[in-house]
């Protein structure tokens, strides 16, 4: 899956937590959030990144920031291996991928204004002087669509989707080539969801930004993304392009998921066919072995319990990881 064209290159991505018990904090066993992860981010588009809570999402994103030492595998930035970089030399580069936060009043220092907020980042990696300080504020307020005169309030002043603009100017204020989008959308109000989206999708046009977006809401993702990956306990089932993932998913747990997601014309709701899944999601403590699907899938046959299944491409760049397909 590795070309020219990609900005972003995870490769056999793993990232365990010890689980530890007894007085001496004793390790007996690892949390497994990203399981064998292999995908790529093109330059320019915006891959969306799915799934249920605990699939281990947000903890892939944060393995490619190195925001988490990632357990093994590799991270390639740019042309370069993150995982192999020291702290001062992924210093140097850090300013080219930001984050923007699910909560966006959690991920705002209470204690400082939003122009402060703002433009931290400028000054911690010196991209601007004395002079040029303030102008470049107020044009970062002016990009997400605020008010410059606004710098001088504090977070509790502003409504939910004004505090989710400053921490997207935030993200911006390094002038990034990436920024991951931890769902950015799901602790706001479905009217504010729809004007953050669109702010992202006019600064990645305006700005030749690439987005990692991370999110469970898969109406939005079709929206937003050119390429959508699903996530399950840790590993990727399913990469393919928005329209071919959405109008021919292939893994059984995409089949599920989509067939969850509402219809707002009831004719056309009651007519389609829903996929329950049985029990509940494995610990990803102690996985299933083979397919680690296998114990919610209809499908499954005996190969599944015994046999990881390969991922493999199928033909116009659809990735699925299922014996059955």
């Amino acid at each position: 899956m590795a070309t020219n064209d990609n900005l972003v290159e995870v490769e056999d991505l793993y990232m365990y937590f010890p689980v530890t018990a007894g007085v001496m904090r004793r390790k007996i066993g690892d949390v497994k959030a990203v399981d064998g992860v292999s995908f790529n981010i093109k330059k320019g588009e915006t891959l969306g990144l799915v799934g249920e809570s605990g699939c281990g999402k947000t903890t892939t994103g944060r393995c490619i920031l190195r925001l988490y030492e990632p357990t093994g595998g590799k991270v390639t930035f740019e042309g370069q291996d993150l995982t192999a970089l020291n702290q001062r030399n992924l210093r140097s580069i850090r300013k080219n991928m930001q984050l923007v936060f699910q909560d966006p009043y959690a991920s705002l220092d209470p204690r400082m204004t939003a122009g402060d907020i703002i433009g931290e980042p400028m000054l911690v990696h010196q991209l601007v002087s004395g002079k040029e300080y303030k102008g470049q504020v107020d044009e970062l307020f002016r990009l997400v669509q605020l008010e410059p005169y606004m710098a001088d309030r504090y977070p509790h002043e502003f409504s939910g989707g004004q505090r989710q603009r400053l921490g997207i100017a935030r993200a911006l204020a390094t002038r990034p080539s990436l920024i991951v989008c931890d769902e950015p959308v799901s602790a706001l109000d479905v009217s504010i969801q729809t004007q953050i989206i669109t702010l992202l999708m006019r600064l990645r046009q305006e700005l030749g930004l690439t987005y990692l977006f991370i999110a469970h809401d898969l109406s939005v993702v079709r929206y937003i993304s050119d390429r959508v990956a699903v996530m399950y306990l840790g590993r990727v089932v399913e990469i393919t392009n928005s329209d071919e993932l959405y109008d021919n998913p292939l893994h059984p747990y995409t089949q599920a998921l989509l067939s969850a997601v509402p219809i707002p014309d009831p004719v056309v709701d009651r007519q389609r066919k829903r996929v329950l899944l049985a029990g509940d999601v494995p610990s990803p403590v102690n996985p299933p072995s083979g397919c680690t699907f296998h114990p919610r899938c209809h499908q499954a046959i005996d190969i599944c319990k015994e046999q990881s299944p390969e991922f493999r491409d199928i033909g116009n760049e659809h990735w699925v990881s299922c014996h059955r397909v």
